[in-house]
């Protein structure tokens, strides 16, 4: 446990420029959107209520209330996540590759550390999940901070008073994101650790086989898929279901849990018996 810790540590400190660079980003851009569209919405309405003469029922109604939602659908709240998305998805290779083909393929002498080498493919899974869950915890403190900007910007009779888990709500297509139940979280976000799985083994399937091992890599992603949407499709070619809604949910869960079981045994496997120094 010490030495898959340190690995840890390790991994995280390789990363730690570019994340804290995608933290400043997120805030940046965040706070300076949520200020300009609260400023644009104040202008537009002085312009159509004082210059132009609009009711402000009127004005209401043509335009609707300045709230949350307006900053979450606007790409200086989306930009930011995108980037944070697609850098988290290029290192999930590069974490692997890097060591590979950096300056002094920096792989084996992690594989002659002292600790069983399936500790560096858990620490570098660790790192990616824990990348994650610090960029979601970073966007639920920032929800609450952009609320009180648009609270103090914005006049009361101009604003919809939403909390952030409404304005979450709202705006669909945060809800994968940041859901609003514990046992959604766990769902997502263990599907998306499953797929960081799936990825790694396959990557060392390409290290251990070469050229072969990229088409063993993805046979081997597409037989864990096949058996993993096979009780769903059963359903939709046969018409006929022989499980319960919640009884084929919870077959789902076992099922995606002995795809990560089985990358991690193939993994040590390929870490132990086929990659060599």
């Amino acid at each position: 446990m010490k030495n898959y810790l340190k690995l840890v540590n390790f991994e995280v400190n390789r990363f730690i420029k570019v994340y804290l660079s995608l933290i400043g980003i997120t805030v940046v851009l965040q706070l300076v959107g949520t200020f300009l569209k609260s400023k644009s919405y104040l202008k537009e309405a002085n312009w159509m209520i004082y210059k132009e003469g609009v009711p402000v029922q009127e004005f209401l109604e043509m335009n609707g209330y300045m709230d949350l939602v307006r900053v979450l659908g606007s790409w200086w709240f989306i930009f930011p996540i995108i980037i944070c998305i697609a850098v988290l998805l290029i290192y999930v290779f590069l974490i692997w590759y890097r060591d590979w083909f950096g300056k002094s393929t920096f792989i084996y002498r992690l594989l002659m550390l002292p600790t069983a080498r399936i500790n560096i493919y858990l620490a570098k899974a660790t790192t990616i999940f824990l990348m994650v869950l610090g960029l979601v915890a970073l966007q639920l403190v920032l929800l609450p901070i952009e609320n009180k900007m648009i609270d103090v910007m914005i006049p009361d009779e101009f604003q919809m008073a939403l909390t952030s888990k409404e304005a979450i709500s709202s705006y669909h297509p945060l809800s994968v994101l940041f859901p609003n139940y514990f046992s959604d979280f766990l769902i997502y976000y263990g599907i998306g650790f499953m797929v960081v799985f799936l990825i790694f083994t396959a990557i060392l399937f390409e290290r251990s086989f070469q050229v072969k091992g990229i088409f063993y890599g993805i046979i081997y992603i597409a037989i864990m898929m096949g058996i993993l949407v096979a009780p769903i499709f059963t359903v939709l070619f046969t018409g006929k279901s022989y499980l319960y809604p919640l009884e084929l949910f919870y077959l789902e869960i076992i099922l995606g849990i002995l795809v990560m079981i089985l990358s991690i045994l193939i993994s040590r496997y390929l870490l132990n018996k086929k990659i060599t120094v």
